[in-house]
This record gives structure tokens, C-alpha cells and sequence, in this order.
């Protein structure tokens, strides 16, 4: 039996996928370019990642010989609930940045991928596939966009028309033809919210992020110090950053309540500083075992949370007490 597209959003929706689209697996050479340029002003920071396998991001064919499309899948996990510290460092606390607050989407999406997978190819055993969830060298948004599921917001995050930006996305790239979706128009329009927010000014111009400035990147994937120039700078954020998606119109107005109880908070929406800074090995695992926090890594939980408390004393690294 021959697997259509109506087989696989049915299969993607009964998995918990909240949208779905296709593409053809071509070439990417303009979005190849343009990473290349962004790589070459130095954005990136330290995710030198970024620069490794630019050919296989170029063409999926480098990863999958016989691509011939790209299935794009997006997972709401907006929750209806917000930070609720009014001064967080005030009363001692930093605050998580939205994805965070519940279950690592990794653990749950990869399960719902192969579950996904295994469907498909009771459907039809010669459907191949290989899929990818923010990881591996595919450009995720790009695909996306390119198979109608937003577009690209000026905070460089996708955009969707059904539920604004707090969605996850996910990549399947597979052998199988289908009917293709068309792009969606970019619907920004001249807002600038998401720039004039920023307070550590990283998104340098409209679609353009520099990372050496972001809050998440400085939380999160940065593994040395962050930079002074920025203290006072990062309205309490301990790990990550959602000031560009808080202020976007179409989060404000299009937001819905997610159905995946994985993705309510767990105890994570603010985390004490002092409870960080006292923090021992074993609990930052046993908190965090299934939690995005742990990326950060517990040096780099407390090195933020040192970085956010007003007494932090400058010369000294917080990692380990020693002199810079």
C-alpha cells in the first residue's frame, strides 16, 4: 500500500504532532550561503558545530542517497502559565525560559520519531527515513518554512499562523514522493517588537541573531565566562531567554494550550540562585535527569546564577572561587 499524505498527517496527529508539511528534497544554496556568511561575521560564538558538515546541510542526498522529500513536523508546547516573580532577583530567584519547564522534548519527540517510523513502514516496508530533531546537520527551520509550516520570524524563530512560535520542530527526510506545500508569506510586516525587546541587542538587524550577545547562547551553550559588559543586562534569566517570542503579536494573540502534559511546568519555571550556588552533583542529576537544564551543566548553572546575583564579586570565578 502506497503512503499518502493524508496517511501521514493522520499517523503524525495520532502521535501527538500538531502540524505537518512536505517539501521537496533539493539543494539549499541560498540558505547555504547565507550560513556561510553568518558563520564568517563570527555569530555563531562558540558553536563550532555550526561550521562542520556545511555540505551535507547544503544536500540532504549527502545524508540520505535516495531523498526525494522532506516532512516537517511542529509540536505545541505553549502551557498557560507564566512566571511568577515580579523582581525575581529581588526575592532570589532567575528565571527558566519556557521550553525548559517540563520534560526534555528530545526524549519525547525521538520516542513519538520511531513510533512514527515503525508505522509507516508496516504501511509500506520500502519507505525509508532518517529523522532529526534540532540535532544533526539539517537546517529545521529552513525546512519548514519550505514546507509551509511558518515562516521565519525576525527573531529567527519559525512563526506558524495556527499557534504563533512555541513549537518544536522535527525533520524527517525520507525516499518517499508526496504532494508538495507551498511556502506561507512572511507575515512580520514592519513589527519590530521582537528586536526593540532584546535587552543584550542580539538580533543585530531584521532575521539576523548574533549568539556572543544572546542570553540563551550565554546560558546555555556558552561554556566559558560571560562577558561583564553585560551584567544587569539579563532581566533574570538563569537559563535561556524568551523575551523575542514573549513580545511577538502572534504568540500574544494565537497561543493555545498545549495537550502534552509532559510540557507543564515540573518545579523549573524559577530556580533560587542560592539553592545553584549550594547545588551538589547529585542533585542537579536527580532534578534534572529528564530536563533541558542539564545542557548547562551544573558549573554552568551556578557560573549563571553567580552572574545574575547582585553580589557577585568581579575578578572572581564563580566556578571554582579561584582569581581570573
Amino acid at each position: 500500500m502506497k503512503i499518502s499524505n493524508q496517511i501521514v498527517i493522520e499517523k503524525a496527529k495520532e502521535l501527538g504532532f500538531d502540524l505537518v508539511g512536505f517539501t521537496s528534497a533539493q539543494t539549499l544554496p541560498n540558505e547555504t550561503e547565507h550560513l556561510k556568511e553568518w558563520l564568517a561575521k563570527g555569530y555563531h560564538a562558540s558553536m563550532d558545530y555550526m561550521t562542520r558538515n556545511i555540505e551535507k546541510r547544503f544536500d540532504i542526498k549527502d545524508i540520505l542517497p535516495n531523498a526525494r522529500s522532506v516532512i516537517s513536523l511542529a509540536m505545541n508546547y505553549y502551557t498557560d502559565h507564566h512566571h511568577t516573580i515580579e523582581s525575581n532577583i529581588s526575592d532570589g530567584y532567575g528565571k527558566v525560559s519556557r521550553y525548559a519547564w517540563g520534560k526534555d522534548y528530545h526524549i519525547i519527540i525521538w520516542e513519538k520519531l520511531a513510533l512514527f517510523e515503525t508505522e509507516l513502514r508496516k504501511i509500506d516496508p520500502a519507505f525509508e527515513c532518517l529523522t532529526y530533531v534540532d540535532t544533526g546537520p539539517v537546517m529545521d527551520k529552513v525546512w519548514a518554512e519550505r514546507a509551509g509550516i511558518g515562516w521565519l520570524g525576525k527573531h529567527t524563530n519559525i512563526i506558524t499562523r495556527a499557534m504563533g512560535s512555541w513549537v518544536f520542530l522535527s525533520t524527517v527526510i525520507t525516499n518517499y514522493e508526496f504532494e508538495y506545500n507551498k511556502p506561507v508569506a512572511d507575515y512580520c510586516g514592519s513589527c519590530i517588537a521582537c528586536i526593540d525587546a532584546c535587552p543584550t541587542k542580539a538580533i543585530v538587524n531584521e532575521y539576523l541573531v548574533d549568539a556572543n550577545k544572546c542570553i540563551s547562547f550565554l546560558t546555555i551553550e556558552n561554556k566559558g565566562e560571560i562577558p561583564a559588559a553585560f551584567k544587569n543586562q539579563f532581566d533574570d534569566w538563569i537559563f535561556g531567554c524568551d523575551i523575542c517570542q514573549d513580545v511577538c503579536p502572534w504568540n500574544k494573540k494565537f497561543s493555545i494550550q498545549t495537550d502534552k502534559k509532559e510540557f507543564e511546568p515540573a518545579g523549573n519555571k524559577e530556580i533560587s540562585l542560592n539553592e545553584v550556588k549550594e547545588m551538589t552533583p547529585e542533585i542537579f542529576k536527580q532534578r534534572f535527569e529528564t530536563s533541558p537544564i542539564k545542557r548547562a551543566k551544573l558549573w554552568g548553572l551556578k557560573r549563571n546564577a553567580n552572574f545574575l546575583s547582585p553580589q557577585r564579586h568581579r575578578g572572581v570565578n564563580p566556578i571554582d572561587n579561584n582569581p581570573i
